[in-house]
């Protein structure tokens, strides 16, 4: 149960960052995107936390944050699918968040260790379902999925931001 969802366990713009996964556990995956996002920021100088690759977009550690507060989202979603609650999950406005946050205050330290901390509580979580808790579905977004895709959508969208903060930000 710990493999790829097939199509049939999501929709919306989940498929966007699950279809970034590579085969395989993802309990795994999570583990290996640990070591090497934890790495990536202890090797990031402080002059680079305030870059923003355009007008308009995310410092590097709002960016940053922003990984980790919607980890923190999806985590809590796929703790409520996989204890049976069927209560259709809201949306959350990314933006907003962003406006009332303090990452930028922070330094990269705080970040990774905020990212460390709430990584090992998905872990934890994860490695703690009872195998038929991965094939439950809920509501998130107004999407149709279940647990086992929600663990995909954590870290396909890891990914997808690692890869623009190679490409956006030149880490």
């Amino acid at each position: 149960m710990r493999g790829k969802p097939s199509e049939n366990e999501y929709g919306g713009h989940f498929g966007n960052y699950i279809r970034l996964v590579p085969e395989g556990d993802i309990v795994e995956t999570l583990e290996a995107q640990e070591r090497d996002t934890i790495g990536l920021l202890s090797g990031l100088p402080e002059s680079r936390g305030d870059y923003r690759y355009a007008e308009g977009k995310w410092s590097l550690k709002e960016l940053i944050g922003h990984m980790t507060d919607t980890e923190r989202v999806m985590s809590y979603r796929l703790l409520r699918i996989a204890r049976g609650d069927e209560t259709p999950l809201p949306g959350f406005d990314q933006d907003l968040w962003m406006k009332h946050s303090v990452f930028g205050g922070w330094s990269f330290a705080q970040l990774a260790e905020d990212y460390g901390a709430v990584r090992k509580a998905t872990l934890t979580l994860l490695k703690g379902l009872p195998e038929e808790a991965w094939s439950r579905r809920g509501t998130a977004s107004n999407v149709g999925l279940t647990v086992r895709a929600l663990a995909h959508v954590i870290a396909g969208h890891e990914k997808h931001h690692i890869a623009i903060i190679r490409d956006k930000y030149s880490v």
